[in-house]
Parts: C-alpha cells; structure tokens; sequence
C-alpha cells in the first residue's frame, strides 16, 4: 500500500471518493505479496498494481462499483481456464483482494497515518475484511505502538486486535488475523488485515572502498536505509557515497554497539563487512554475531575467512554464532566487478529472507514465490 499511498491520500483531501484494492492473502505462485494496492481515482486513473497485470482489469471495474455503492468486497482472483488474462493469474496463484471505497468521511485517520509514514514513524492500519454484521465490513482501527485511533467496532475488539498488532508493527509484518464477532480470541466470524508501516530496514555497510559504494547503490535500490562506515575519514566521505544516507567516521564495532545500544538495530538490520581488515573485522563480528540482524556477511577470499574463523574462536566466538555468518560474503555469480559482486551480495540477502535456493529457475522444479523465513 505504500506506493499508492501518496496519491491516496491527496485524492481523498481533495475531497474524492476512490476505491481501493489490497491483497490481503495469497496462495500458491501469486505474483505480489499481502499489501500490494491498486487505488482507482475519480478521473478513472488506476495507481498500483495487485498482480503485475493479470487481473488489474477486473479490479479495475470492481473498484468502480464499490465506489458507487459502497458495499466493500472480498474479491478471490484465481486461474480462470477460459480467459486467464482478463480475470485469472496466468501464473497459477491465488489473491484474496479487499476491495473498499475510500474517503474523508469513511477513514478520516488517512492523513495521520501518512504523517506517520512520512516521518518514519511505525503505524499499522487493520481494516474488517470479514464479519457476520455487514456494517463492520472496511472499518479500520489505526494502531501505533502507544495506543489506537478509531473503532473495528466495539471497545473489546479494538482492544483485543490492538494488542496484537503492536507485536506485527514491530516487525514490520503484513497478515491477516481471526477473531470472535466481539474480538474473542477464541472464535471466528470477524478476520481482519493488517497492514504495517514500519521504518525502513537497515543496512550497515562496514569498509569505505569501490565495493561499498557498489553495495550502497543495491541495498537503497532494494528499499534499506544505507549506513557506510569506516574509521578512515579520508575514505569514508559522502562525496564518495552518494547514495548512502549517512556516512559515518568511527571504528565500526564501537558505532555497531552504540547503535546496538540506542535501539537503533533490529532483527530486519543487514551487516556488509567489507573491510577485511583483522583489526576491523573482528571486533566488529564479536559485536554483530552476538546481536539478532537478518544477516551478517563479511568479504574476503577462503585463507582470510579460515583466518578470520581462528580469530574470532580466540575472541571466544562460539560455533552457533558462527554459522550465523556468511563468509565468503554473496552467492556463487562468478562476480568480478564491484557492481557484480553488489549483485550477488544482494542476492545473498534476498535468498536468505525468502528461502530461495540461489539456483537456476529452468533447472528447478520449485515454486517461484517462497513465503518469507524472517519478517518485514
């Protein structure tokens, strides 16, 4: 929902009505995860997409007619052998999409939550996707980590679901959730989405030279606050890592803890070790292995990393933490340049969050979507 929640919010100010279509459940090869949007506006222009064109066309109408009455819709968009294009997915997934109109009057808390988003601010927004009173159907309950704004209801509901969010917004995770008709947690009748706006991820890149700034370039491109530090000040300048959103001067263990220490470090936090370095690297490993990231990697050839593993045993490192590092850093790409071995870098990350094989898709017998093995 994030791509089209700038536009959203500036047709609702204006005073439109416009209908909105979010995925709230997959199934199978479905080609956009839970979240994905597609609003239509009052001049008939559709932003976003929920399947990369498969079903955009339907929707496109369905949106339209919900605007027009007002009555939301849960839409299940499948493959359809007779005309798989105009309303199936060709790919053979399956969407569940919330199809509701949007305006001033029906969710006035919009504004407040793109201020949030803006800001970076963590903010969820849960929306009544299913109930048995169809007047609770597209109500929404914004939810921040101090409290709630608005109703899905009743006051036991709204209690009920807030607390459970709080734990989704702070991974930054997507889901639909099962309730009682009132929110009793043992029950069914009310399901609702949520829908989590929480900061963007970090990378920390470690080592100031040309394959930083390579990895900067993927890691912004991919949607990570960028993080390039090096205790070299004569390296680490932002002329030289234009893309990065800070550049830091500091020796890269003691910026890690501090960091570690303000909270500013999450299990979504990526760590590039680039320097291979002894001096850098290991002080900077003892601290990163020993904290909960998505994922640390640190450059070097197979005699550094052998060496590496030997030091960081004596620094009392223990085996488990160590499997948690990947060493050589990247995937096998037969990467050369800077920019290659971003990309296989890259990849590493990728993989690993969504449980990918890194192999060839023409050689595999797999599913091409792999639900995430960490969250946000």
């Amino acid at each position: 929902m994030r791509e089209v929640l700038k536009d959203l919010v500036a047709a609702v100010e204006a005073g439109h009505t416009v209908g909105l279509g979010t995925v709230v459940r997959t199934f199978k090869s479905a080609p956009r995860p839970a979240g994905a949007a597609m609003m239509v506006d009052a001049d008939g222009r559709a932003v976003g997409s929920v399947s990369g064109g498969c079903v955009e066309g339907a929707l496109f109408e369905l949106a339209r007619s919900v605007v027009q009455d007002g009555t939301p819709v849960l839409q299940r968009y499948g493959i359809s052998d007779n005309d798989a294009f105009e309303v199936g997915l060709t790919c053979g997934g399956i969407l569940d999409v919330f199809v509701e109109a949007v305006s001033q009057e029906r969710f006035p808390q919009l504004q407040g939550v793109a201020r949030d988003v803006d800001a970076g601010s963590p903010v969820a927004i849960v929306t009544v996707i299913e109930h048995p009173d169809q007047a609770w159907l597209g109500r929404h309950l914004v939810v921040r980590p101090d409290g709630f704004e608005g109703t899905l209801g009743s006051d036991r509901a709204d209690h009920a679901v807030s607390d459970d969010v709080v734990g989704l917004l702070a991974a930054g995770r997507n889901t639909t959730l099962m309730y009682g008709p009132d929110g009793e947690r043992r029950g069914d009748g009310m399901r609702v989405f949520v829908i989590s706006f929480a900061p963007q991820p970090r990378m920390l890149v470690f080592g100031a030279i040309d394959f930083a700034a390579a990895v900067a370039k993927q890691g912004s491109f991919l949607g990570y606050r960028v993080t390039v530090c090096d205790a070299r000040a004569v390296f680490a300048t932002k002329a030289r890592f234009p893309v990065a959103d800070e550049v830091v001067v500091e020796w890269p263990h003691r910026y890690l803890q501090a960091q570690i220490d303000a909270g500013a470090v999450d299990p979504r936090t990526v760590i590039c070790v680039l320097t291979h370095d002894p001096k850098f690297d290991v002080p900077l490993l003892e601290v990163a292995l020993r904290h909960e990231v998505a994922y640390v990697g640190a450059m070097g050839s197979r005699r550094t990393h052998e060496d590496r593993l030997a030091r960081l045993r004596d620094a009392g490192v223990s085996e488990m933490e160590l499997q948690r590092l990947s060493s050589p850093i990247g995937l096998d790409l037969g990467s050369r340049t800077p920019e290659e071995t971003a990309v296989s870098i890259a990849a590493e990350i990728i993989s690993l969050r969504w449980g990918g094989l890194g192999s060839r898709l023409s050689h595999l017998d797999v599913r091409i979507h792999h639900e995430p093995l960490t969250d946000g």
